[in-house]
């Protein structure tokens, strides 16, 4: 090893590093923080997946959506009302697209002026009493009743809806959430099986109320139901038919307190973590028929 004096002493030389060297020991360092930052990124979204708060998600068209709980049960009101009046996936589609631009797919007591709602109807503008708007089914009924005015709405960008039934100053704002609408639409019209799950925490003893449920089925979807003991049973007339009340009954979990829905031999379980999106086999289902099942 080469020396050098200092001082009368002999020092052996330090060996200097290659600049290959530190190159390497940089591209190490470099992919050792790269592996902790992914490693940190899987490991906190796991915990938000498995331990965050309640979610809905809507899988359809090859992408998904999530919302809480409650807005998935406004949207669910509002796809209900456009089946039970026999309007097409697209009207379900533009009503939820403008719910959520207009309120977040909120109930909300406030808006601009006057405006109140989920579509943020104005009173001064004929849409009906605080009370009536603040109604999620007769506000619902209200906004198609404007829809269904329009000639060949069906085929119109939703910009152009939007104006004409929201009269809104800032009609492009709509396009932003069609998306989200569609799958939302998609998943509870039944037309995307399996396509609605929740996240939701376990409900306690006795909690729910299946008279509810059923009530709210004929109220809003048009859909009759039969309760025996805490089980909810309809019969639906097309396999269409019964995953749109299954995927009502998930949607409205939280609210009524369900704690599975069974749609032919596929069933959702309710769960806080990630599989509360996913449905799973069920032995015993029959074709068509949708199964709600409450806690003891």
């Amino acid at each position: 090893m080469p020396t050098t004096r200092r001082g009368g002493v002999v020092l052996a030389e330090q060996h200097r590093p290659s600049r290959t060297s530190k190159l390497v020991t940089r591209l190490v360092l470099v992919l050792l923080a790269g592996g902790l930052v992914v490693a940190g990124f899987v490991g906190a979204r796991g915990l938000v997946t498995n331990f965050g708060g309640p979610r809905c998600q809507a899988t359809a068209l090859g992408s998904s959506v999530d919302f809480d709980p409650s807005q998935t049960a406004y949207a669910a009101t509002i796809e209900a009302i456009a089946e039970k009046r026999g309007l097409p996936a697209r009207a379900a589609t533009i009503a939820i697209a403008t719910a959520i631009q207009e309120s977040k797919l909120r109930n909300l007591k406030y808006g601009d002026r006057d405006s109140v709602g989920l579509f943020q109807q104005r009173p001064s503008q004929g849409w009906g009493t605080v009370e009536q708007i603040l109604d999620p089914v007769y506000a619902t009924n209200k906004f198609y009743d404007a829809l269904v005015k329009i000639d060949g709405y069906e085929d119109m960008r939703i910009t152009e809806i939007a104006q004409k039934v929201q009269k809104s100053a800032y009609p492009e704002a709509y396009a932003d959430h069609e998306q989200e609408g569609r799958l939302l639409a998609s998943t509870l019209s039944g037309h995307s099986p399996e396509g609605l799950g929740c996240r939701l925490d376990d409900p306690a003893a006795g909690e729910g109320d299946p008279a509810a449920l059923k009530a709210a089925l004929a109220k809003e979807l048009g859909v009759k139901a039969t309760v025996s003991g805490r089980t909810v049973t309809v019969s639906a007339g097309s396999e269409r038919a019964a995953w749109s009340a299954g995927a009502y009954a998930v949607a409205k979990a939280s609210q009524h307190g369900a704690t599975s829905v069974r749609v032919g031999s596929r069933e959702w379980t309710r769960t806080r973590n990630s599989s509360g999106w996913q449905w799973h086999d069920a032995k015993g289902g029959k074709a068509n028929t949708v199964t709600v099942t409450f806690a003891p």
